[in-house]
């Protein structure tokens, strides 16, 4: 890719938001230079509002640690900025899903990582090694959102992406039973097992 897509992190001082700056980071494809948190968190440097929570086992990224925090509710000011954003967005599921369109409407893609817009039947739940196809619903979604290139994509539960592409490959062959182990009380919560 020539030139890199500017990424906003929504929910960027939480754990889902950091796991994206960690996994972002030296991205051949994205650039994060955008990071949107709560007002509280709002007009500190990132390293500032994470402060002793960073979760992940590898350093904060040097590209991210001095970017001011923007506040989430800012929709325009933080659309202005980006491409395209990932929410992770610690909100009621209202409150998510209303965020989320907000952005859409100002004609920016959301990738989002929480479950309110799962079950919205325009709103694309991919795994892409297995449903591609639904990324054709956000035609609709467009229309009712009155958009030309804004919309929400979400992906599915956590555990269920991780064996679900193992089952597609095996589906020809009829499993009868799977039985899964998960720990998302753990993760889903924001935890680590040092927590």
């Amino acid at each position: 890719m020539e030139k890199k897509l500017k990424v906003g992190i929504l929910g960027a001082t939480g754990m889902v938001g950091q796991r994206f700056i960690s996994l972002l980071e030296n991205h051949p494809w994205f650039e994060v230079v955008t990071v949107a948190a709560s007002p509280r968190s709002a007009g500190k440097t990132y390293e500032e509002a994470v402060g002793g929570r960073w979760k992940m086992d590898t350093p904060m990224p040097e590209s991210v640690k001095s970017l001011i925090v923007l506040n989430v509710n800012e929709v325009e000011k933080v659309a202005e900025t980006v491409d395209f954003v990932f929410s992770a967005v610690d909100m009621t599921k209202e409150e998510i899903k209303a965020i989320e369109e907000a952005y859409a409407k100002t004609e920016t893609p959301v990738v989002s990582n929480n479950s309110a817009h799962r079950w919205t039947p325009d709103v694309p739940m991919v795994v892409p090694e297995i449903n591609v196809e639904h990324f054709d619903v956000i035609e609709s979604q467009k229309k009712r959102l009155g958009t030309e290139r804004g919309f929400i994509a979400v992906k599915p539960n956590c555990s269920i992406q991780s064996y679900t592409p193992c089952l597609a490959a095996w589906k020809e062959f009829g499993p009868k039973e799977v039985v899964a182990t998960t720990y998302q009380a753990i993760s889903g919560a924001g935890k680590t097992f040092k927590d």
